[in-house]
């Protein structure tokens, strides 16, 4: 499957906690920073990213719990000038208001 195409697949079918992330991230809601999701960087499809920040936002289910995967990735897109904060989907949607203020000191 094409990446354009995996991302659209994602995107109707976001997780609660990716639901919840996004209604945090978009319309410029992040004191004016634009985020997209599900969005295609290279070999990979990441959650949410802000271009002006180079940042990626990933949400986390349980099994991204010592995941090789998810170490190879985040290296990749470190080496390729992208910064990659990962969040616990528990966290997300228990504890909104930390990540929003985490993101709020990671950006400014």
């Amino acid at each position: 499957m094409a990446k354009t195409a995996q991302a659209r697949a994602l995107r109707r079918n976001a997780t609660d906690a990716e639901k919840k992330l996004w209604s945090l991230l978009r319309d410029r809601r992040l004191v004016g920073w634009k985020f997209r999701r599900q969005v295609p960087l290279g070999p990979y499809v990441v959650d949410f990213y802000c271009s002006e920040a180079r940042l990626v936002v990933e949400a986390d289910g349980g099994q991204h719990a010592n995941s090789c995967s998810d170490e190879h990735r985040t290296a990749w897109l470190g080496r390729n000038g992208y910064r990659v904060k990962r969040y616990w989907n528990n966290d997300i949607l228990t504890n909104p208001e930390g990540i929003f203020i985490d993101l709020l000191e990671t950006l400014t």
